[in-house]
């Protein structure tokens, strides 16, 4: 018998081609004949466009030119719903609207031709602002501005409410956040005998498919798009890559040639999307020992000007909005508006993380109300198997929720500290440690799933040598969280064949089935159980109940030939979920998760200091640690950079520092070394046991940093970023109050 591989640290699928720089990413490829493109901009945020006209002066020889007017079919980008034009032809919505295609040999002269292209248009208001587009005296979208409305209901927390010992209330405010991916947006496009082919950095093939066959009205084979190695996603090449292909395969089209087109830093930041801004007020009530009673909760997220994915982004931010608590009257309404600024969709978390931030700050003000520690008020709520959640499923297993936290405080010694900086706001440098606890959903939500009837298959046979092979056929993505690796382990541990005798098939949608998006915190658990099901399915179409010995393999193979087996998703049994309501199981399981910070605050800089974080999640099971390690790491780091360091300037509907010079992300400088527990409560719907990873580090982050940040500055924060200037602005009002 093989040894074991799933649970072990086996080299990275890519990791030698990616440090050699053998892998090659889309501003890498060369096609013979291809040709530069580049997108012309709106310069105002909200407009009617009266023309789009070509400077009469300027030599527009050999310079391909696309307008809506060359648009094939319809004007719309689909997706939930078809609001998004591709370009710009009546009206605009938000600045950098695209409203004009150019495309030449010589990206030099590309750039210079870009200003000669003329936009005639008369200035409309504009909304900018959460509060602004609630009023709805500008029509963005719709008759109220409002994109999805939700509610959630549980119990009866208007009755209980006004009974309670404690009754709270407080709002939180979290801002933009640029995904600053390490490789732009970036799409070929070429067009053969009435074939399209696309070639992207992107996380969907499939989604990118099906835009392109809405859009020039396309059979399924005269699409193919393939995934180039992609340096980076975060949900930022989720659903865009689906414009940026259409606007290549325009030019394509009308020139003839292939195309390239890659976005400068400066546009990528200004015109993609971000992550949605949030308002959330939570109305709390307590009994005198801290223990939840009742919450009614009002999320508001800022779509920008078109609808994207922020429906779903809205249903994962209301369905995480308790968190990891129990609690038996809840409400919940949620709202995702729409503003004149650039669209904002899919970002790590999707929804999860203001919630949550807002949620814990409302723990941390119940504690100082009852006057326990913020830990003691999480161990008294907390939820445990057998609980509910606000959309009454009953957790049944895998609630880890206290065993994650006991080791992080175990871990972190998190009581002795705390109760030392308690109140220590005298010297120049101030110390606060600061805790979050969490959950996440794994998968899609509700019938998600089970709509998406993802597939994936895999293939057994004999190499040239006589041994058995294996090859995984999945369209999920690498995007640098090591699928490759993970799913190479699945399927080896399954046939009980070794690492090296299995290999991945190129993610493109000509040649492996539709496996879903990469997103959600689904890869691993959904697609890889996807593996391993259909590698069962080898062993038995060659005779065999359960794993076997390389020997036997390659005799029933050399006896049989080759054999293909693809497995298709099924829920769970027993998970119903009641859409137009918001009831019943939001997701097949749950991930928990608890971070604690530690900080110092500078009292005459207003700098802050990470001085520890400790951060121990539950991923079921590790597949492959270094790849959970680094999984946590990363959107860690993610998470106090959301806290901490990365302010969006928006003004006028653009963001202002487009620059990785002044939008600030944590470096290795700036981090301390990240202290990683893996807690491993296996699910068992998940291959081998394992849950979902991706999403859930951004989770606990940010409360985490501003529960810290707020005790050493002896003030209470309630929005993030914070950066030195914000802590300057409170303790100057903090001091202000005291003289008065």
């Amino acid at each position: 018998m093989n040894p074991k591989i799933v649970g072990t640290r086996v080299p990275r699928d890519d990791g030698r081609q990616k440090v050699t720089g053998e892998s090659l990413y889309v501003d890498d490829i060369d096609i013979p004949g291809m040709i530069y493109g580049t997108t012309v901009r709106s310069p105002v945020a909200s407009a009617k466009v009266v023309s789009v006209d070509w400077d009469e002066g300027y030599d527009w020889t050999g310079i391909v030119r696309v307008t809506a007017k060359d648009i094939p079919g319809e004007n719309s980008l689909p997706l939930l719903i078809d609001d998004q034009k591709i370009l710009a032809d009546r009206r605009i919505l938000h600045m950098h609207e695209p409203i004009a295609l150019l495309a030449c040999s010589d990206p030099t002269r590309l750039r210079e031709a870009r200003g000669h292209v003329r936009l005639r248009y008369k200035s409309q208001p504009m909304v900018s602002q959460i509060e602004d587009s609630l009023e709805a005296e500008v029509k963005v979208f719709g008759a109220d501005n409002v994109f999805k409305d939700i509610q959630i209901s549980k119990g009866d927390p208007a009755t209980i409410l006004p009974k309670c010992h404690h009754r709270l209330e407080e709002s939180y405010i979290t801002g933009h956040q640029e995904h600053l991916y390490l490789e732009p947006q970036g799409m070929i496009g070429a067009w053969q005998d009435g074939v399209l082919t696309l070639t992207g950095s992107l996380q969907c093939p499939y989604y990118v498919h099906k835009a392109m066959k809405a859009v020039f009205g396309l059979k399924d084979d005269e699409v193919r798009v393939n995934q180039a190695v992609t340096g980076g996603g975060f949900g930022g090449k989720e659903e865009y890559p689906s414009l940026l292909a259409a606007h290549v395969a325009l030019l394509a089209r009308k020139s003839g040639t292939p195309v390239k087109m890659v976005y400068e830093r400066a546009e990528d930041m200004c015109a993609t999307t971000k992550r949605h801004p949030s308002e959330v007020t939570i109305h709390g009530g307590v009994d005198e020992d801290g223990h939840l009673l009742a919450l009614d909760v009002d999320v508001v997220l800022d779509g920008g000007a078109y609808c994207t994915l922020s429906p779903v982004v809205l249903s994962r931010a209301v369905l995480h909005a308790i968190s990891a608590y129990r609690c038996d009257h809840v409400a919940v309404r949620g709202r995702v508006v729409a503003t004149n600024t650039p669209p904002n969709g899919a970002f790590r978390g999707f929804g999860a993380p203001q919630t949550i931030f807002a949620m814990e700050r409302m723990m941390d003000l119940i504690a100082e109300t009852v006057g326990i520690s913020p830990a003691e008020v999480r161990c008294r709520n907390h939820l445990q198997n057998g609980d509910s959640t606000a959309t009454g499923q009953i957790l049944q297993q895998g609630v880890s929720a206290g065993a994650v936290l006991q080791k992080a405080l175990d871990a972190s010694d998190f009581h002795s500290k705390w109760e030392a900086y308690q109140g220590s706001h005298s010297n120049r440098n101030r110390r606060g440690i600061g805790i979050a606890l969490f959950m996440h959903g794994c998968g899609f939500t509700g019938h998600g799933e089970r709509d998406l009837k993802s597939r994936a298959a895999l293939r057994l046979f004999l190499d040239p040598q006589g041994k058995p092979r294996a090859q995984v056929l999945a369209s999920t993505t690498d995007i640098g969280q090591g699928m490759r690796t993970t799913f190479r382990q699945i399927a080896a541990e399954t046939l009980g064949i070794a690492f090296e005798q299995v290999e991945l098939a190129p993610a493109n949608t000509a040649g492996v089935p539709n496996s879903g998006p990469t997103v959600a915190s689904r890869t691993c658990m959904v697609v890889g159980g996807l593996v391993a099901e259909a590698g069962k399915g080898c062993l038995q179409e060659l005779g065999f109940s359960g794993t076997t010995s390389e020997v036997e393999l390659a005799a029933a193979l050399a006896s049989t030939g080759a054999v293909t087996c693809e497995r298709e998703y099924e829920p769970p049994p027993g998970l119903v979920w009641d859409d137009k309501n918001y009831r019943g199981s939001a997701y097949p399981t749950y991930g928990f998760g608890c971070t604690i910070c530690e900080v110092e605050v500078d009292a005459v800089t207003f700098e802050t200091r990470i001085l520890d974080v400790v951060t121990c999640q539950d991923v079921g099971r590790a597949i492959h640690p270094s790849i959970v390690e680094g999984q946590i790491e990363g959107g860690t780091v993610q998470a106090l950079g959301f806290a901490g360091f990365e302010k969006v300037v928006m003004h006028d509907g653009t963001m202002r520092n487009h620059d990785v010079s002044n939008y600030v992300i944590p470096t290795a400088a700036d981090i301390a070394p990240i202290r990683v527990l893996i807690h491993e409560e296996p699910y068992s719907g998940g291959p081998f046991g394992a849950k979902g990873i991706g999403e859930m580090p951004m989770d606990g982050g940010a409360p985490a940093y501003v529960a810290a940040v707020s005790q050493a500055a002896g003030v209470s924060f309630q929005q993030v970023p914070i950066l030195a200037e914000d802590v300057f602005a409170e303790l100057l009002k903090k001091k202000a109050v005291k003289r008065s």
